[in-house]
């Protein structure tokens, strides 16, 4: 019998998490199922994922019935409904996250999306979100924009777990790993633990190709000399990306100063592989898990894409294969008149957009359904 990819990927130092969280996940037992069969070893969330949840179903009609009754607006319910699922979960992940030595088990919950660009709203949201959930095995998710950094910085600082989304480019990713070790120092010198607390680093990838293949496919159609060179990083700017972060990651936690930390207990902040389900219909539907399986690493991954990857998959250690051919993908894009780091910013700010609009679409959902 074939052994199940899923769990291949777990021995050889990865792990996947779900992109998914709904009430019936829980309760009907299949979250421990995934967990046992699969290895599923942590949970992510997000404003589409609880619309997505509480729009096209009738669980939570119950409890939003109940609440409107006493008369509690959208957003309490809301809160209500999604602290409910991540602590649930968070108790279904308990033993494994004491198993695993605190590594894993985690299930995020993100601040306000309208937040991202409030350092101080940020701040206090994320505060406030650990102490309601009080679960030593959940993270706050906090978007990586520059008004980010510094709450992210900060919440390390006061012992809260923090899972940093929204991460795009390379430059950014240095300036979040800063932010970590920064905070980490900051509670160091307050003579405060720092042994208990998490923190993942959320790149997402497929994202960029999505906005990076067209401009090279255009290149890679026309006239220019350069056709050659752009049809050679056509579908390949993600994956590179992250490869280059891989070793940006080594390089950071490798050093010196962080081993001063690692000597007080301090753990390294994962890089996360995000937005990995395929939105090329050319491309594989698990392109973002085989091509970037590493040890010390998490991809976290939709419905679809984990089986998908159960049905297919071929795992094996790649994350650090063909380094040099990703440099060369970073390093020709230039060459190609493609500002990457503009482009990155870009994904940002739509990426910050994309997590407003099913948040308002969530709020408008809870709405209609208190009033039927």
């Amino acid at each position: 019998m074939k052994a199940n990819p899923l769990k291949t990927v777990e021995s050889l130092g990865q792990s996947i998490w779900l992109d998914y969280i709904r009430r019936d996940l829980i309760t009907d037992g299949e979250l421990l199922h995934l967990i046992k069969d699969d290895g599923l070893r942590g949970i992510t969330s997000n404003p589409a994922i609880f619309e997505k949840a509480i729009d096209e179903s009738n669980i939570y009609d119950p409890d939003i019935r109940r609440m409107a009754l006493h008369r509690d607006d959208v957003n309490s319910i809301y809160e209500a409904i999604s602290q409910e699922d991540v602590k649930k979960a968070a108790d279904v992940f308990r033993s494994l996250y004491e198993k695993t030595d605190c590594k894993d088990g985690y299930v995020s919950l993100e601040v306000n999306p309208h937040l991202a660009n409030d350092t101080l709203g940020t701040i206090e949201e994320g505060r406030r979100l650990w102490s309601l959930l009080n679960r030593p095995n959940v993270l706050i998710k906090v978007p990586a924009t520059l008004e980010g950094l510094i709450a992210i910085r900060q919440l390390i600082s006061e012992g809260i777990n923090i899972n940093v989304t929204l991460l795009f480019g390379l430059p950014r990713y240095r300036a979040v790993a800063e932010a970590y070790l920064e905070g980490l120092e900051a509670r160091v010198a307050q003579e405060k633990s720092i042994n208990h607390i998490a923190s993942v680093a959320s790149f997402f990838l497929s994202r960029i190709d999505t906005l990076v293949d067209p401009l090279l496919e255009k290149i890679g159609q026309s006239t220019s000399e350069k056709k050659e060179i752009a049809l050679e990083a056509l579908g390949e700017v993600a994956i590179s990306s992250a490869r280059a972060a891989y070793q940006i990651y080594k390089e950071i936690f490798g050093s010196s100063r962080f081993k001063k930390l690692q000597d007080k207990g301090a753990r390294v902040q994962r890089l996360l592989w995000a937005s990995t389900s395929n939105k090329n219909p050319k491309y594989s539907d698990v392109k973002y898990i085989e091509a970037l399986i590493g040890a010390e690493t998490v991809n976290t991954v939709p419905p679809q894409t984990i089986d998908a990857y159960r049905d297919h998959g071929d795992p094996k250690l790649r994350l650090e294969l063909d380094l040099k051919k990703a440099y060369k993908v970073m390093e020709s894009l230039p060459e190609l008149g493609i500002d990457l780091e503009k482009l990155t910013q870009q994904l940002e700010d739509e990426g910050v957009s994309k997590f407003n609009e099913p948040f308002d679409k969530l709020m408008a959902a809870i709405l209609k359904k208190t009033t039927t």
